[in-house]
């Protein structure tokens, strides 16, 4: 079990940083008072040592519970469970362009006190808190992108990663394009079974067919450049916010030749990807993983 505290100023970033612990799957919880922290944590390991833990601590609702920031801090440090504190940090410039924005209201905003006079308040509060960073993080010039990037980095193992989830779909396009299609490929060029008497009432998982398709220069090549393509730009999508991709390839029919490339390059894209394979014409759903198994 990894627990996970975050803090840090308003507008620093703190919501998308728990935004990716939720996508890694991780229990979260926002806005928890920090004198509520260390009996939540100990219930929660008791419910579920299993599932990890991202919790934002900050002074937003019970400041007076900063002042117990030692106390706390220093349990948490003796738990069992591995325990990373990670601040976010920015430039007063930063925020309050960030707020001019968002036109969010600052938490701690009061009409007697300026924006800037505000975050600087917030800043103080929050002081006791940086004596026990793990990590600290200044944002002011980092994307979303980034910010998700630098948290992965430093506190994922890679095994612990999530990995992007791809459906590779195949479908006629006499039936229309699949509509929630991140990629879309044409394979009408490539020469067709259909034309064949012996093959036609096939499909593109029959021996017959694959065999015929695999002798056909155009169809490898085709074939060949899909895996190119995906080798080099699935880490990418996977490196940024993606958490689902769907790929669609279509034929005429939807029975032969999509069939055939969805079949051979889920073969190579679950060497590294969870995926589901599917086949609309043919009304054939499975995962790569297991059909791989069974054979």
């Amino acid at each position: 079990m990894q627990i996970v505290i975050i803090s840090g100023l308003s507008g620093a970033g703190k919501s998308i940083a728990l935004e990716t612990f939720e996508d890694e799957g991780f229990f979260c919880v926002d806005n928890l008072p920090l004198s509520f922290v260390l009996s939540f944590v100990e219930k929660f390991a008791e419910e579920d040592d299993q599932r990890n833990l991202a919790i934002v601590v900050d002074a937003r609702g019970f400041p007076e519970d900063l002042e117990r920031t030692d106390e706390v801090f220093r349990a948490l440090r003796d738990l069992p469970q591995k325990t990373d504190f990670v601040f976010l940090d920015a430039t007063n410039e930063a925020i309050l362009q960030r707020y001019r924005d968002t036109r969010r209201r600052h938490p701690f905003y009061k009409t007697h006190r300026s924006l800037l006079d505000t975050i600087e308040y917030e800043r103080s509060l929050l002081q006791p808190l940086l004596e026990y960073t793990d990590l600290h993080i200044d944002t002011s010039s980092l994307s979303v992108h980034d910010l998700r990037a630098v948290l992965k980095k430093h506190l994922l193992a890679e095994h612990e990663r999530r990995k992007l989830f791809i459906q590779i779909e195949s479908f006629g396009f006499k039936n229309g394009v699949p509509l929630n299609s991140d990629f879309v490929f044409d394979a009408r060029c490539l020469t067709n079974p259909h034309w064949e008497p012996s093959l036609r009432p096939q499909t593109g998982r029959d021996q017959a067919v694959i065999e015929y398709l695999n002798a056909r220069e155009d169809v490898q090549t085709y074939l060949t450049d899909l895996e190119q393509f995906f080798d080099a730009w699935l880490p990418k999508f996977e490196q940024g916010t993606r958490a689902y991709l769907t790929i669609a390839i279509g034929c005429t029919g939807g029975q032969h030749r999509s069939v055939y490339l969805v079949e051979q390059l889920a073969r190579n894209v679950a060497k590294r990807y969870p995926l589901i394979v599917k086949h609309r014409e043919l009304h054939i759903t499975h995962s790569c993983q297991t059909q791989l198994e069974e054979q």
